[in-house]
């Protein structure tokens, strides 16, 4: 892994792929809970003074590791719980997320983002359901089955999406380049994530059903299973992800 205080310049390509359909369910929540899981090096990003975890279910589409399409792996879901950070470098301001558990229903993407990212990915049963035709009710759902139980992440009353303005929500939980995570020496990577401005919307009604904190943890199990702070909608776009740099 290369090791660079600023991370300045732009490494390898480690993963492309499409991130579509995303669903961002968005709880405020005391930092004292999500304090632990901020990588050293960064700080939590509060929006308008309140810290904030989302759980955000997505696919996965036609995704490339260095380039090369692992079969039976290039399209698939994800639900992740994650919190907002950001980190100082020469004068810019890099916001990004740490991830607090990320799920997916392929056991060699887990294996590959644990050992390059040291990632806390989980393997689960997944599916989904998408429904984006204007004549009906636009509608996202993104299950998972772990342990015998399943629980699904609804957004339904879909509006239409636009860019949303600079200074707004959604904007600061959808406009985020970097990832951060904590490795097992305690030591911070950050990452660069490279995608276009998404076009998002609010959505009407959205709720996690069933029980999330068997595999968020019992902090987070009373949150989740309230109605979240905001919920949005993003179409989502191309990705690519860059190599990870260690940084001080």
């Amino acid at each position: 892994m290369a090791t660079q205080q600023d991370a300045a310049v732009d490494t390898a390509v480690f993963l492309t792929a499409e991130w579509l359909s995303l669903v961002l369910l968005n709880y405020a929540v005391p930092a004292s809970i999500i304090e632990p899981f901020v990588p050293r090096g960064t700080q939590l990003d509060l929006w308008r003074g309140e810290a904030y975890v989302s759980v955000v279910g997505f696919l996965f589409a036609n995704t490339r590791v260095r380039g090369v399409a692992i079969p039976f792996h290039r399209t698939f879901e994800e639900v992740n719980l994650r919190c907002y950070v950001k980190r100082a470098v020469a004068g810019e301001e890099r916001r990004g997320v740490t991830f607090i558990r990320e799920l997916v229903p392929r056991a060699a993407i887990a294996m590959a983002a644990r050992v390059v990212y040291n990632e806390p990915y989980m393997r689960a049963t997944m599916s989904h359901r998408i429904e984006l035709h204007a004549s009906t009710r636009r509608r996202a759902e993104y299950s998972w089955t772990r342990g015998g139980t399943t629980s699904t992440v609804v957004g339904d009353g879909l509006g239409e999406t636009a860019i949303p303005a600079a200074d707004s929500e959604e904007a600061f939980m959808t406009q985020r380049h970097w990832g951060y995570t904590t490795q097992r020496d305690g030591s911070t990577i950050e990452y660069r994530v490279a995608h276009p401005v998404w076009t998002v919307s609010r959505i009407e009604r959205a709720a996690i059903v069933g029980d999330a904190g068997g595999v968020f943890g019992p902090d987070f199990a009373s949150i989740l299973a309230r109605a979240p702070t905001s919920a949005f909608f993003a179409d989502g776009s191309a990705v690519t992800v860059h190599d990870p740099v260690r940084v001080s």
